[in-house]
């Protein structure tokens, strides 16, 4: 009320002129703010929208590719075991025949001296 204290109705009117367009000015501002807030979300959003496709893509790439790695940890797996056995069969047929090889090496040793 001290503002208006001493005025007539045009000076209220013009008061109130005055303060409608100090009132319109920091709506404008704001309403800039809003706007540029909006922009900023917006953009936000779509970043976030690319980087979900993104990881999503990743997601399925790296399901492929551990789906590939189980069946070869499957396949070396069974390399595995069938290398064992066929180290073994090998070692024992080496034996056999460095013990037939020995066994002829010594009989002719001792028929030849």
């Amino acid at each position: 009320m001290s503002r208006v204290a001493g005025l007539d109705n045009q000076g209220i009117v013009g008061l109130q002129r005055q303060i409608m367009k100090e009132q319109d000015e920091g709506l404008e501002k704001l309403e800039e703010t809003v706007l540029s807030t909006k922009h900023i979300a917006l953009a936000v959003n779509e970043e976030l929208t690319l980087h979900t496709r993104l990881i999503d893509d990743l997601e399925d790439h790296v399901d492929v590719t551990n789906s590939r790695l189980q069946r070869v940890q499957k396949r070396l797996a069974i390399l595995n075991k069938r290398t064992k056995g066929g180290c073994s069969c090998m070692c024992l047929l080496l034996s056999v025949v460095a013990i037939v090889f020995l066994a002829v090496i010594v009989w002719l040793l001792i028929k030849y001296l």
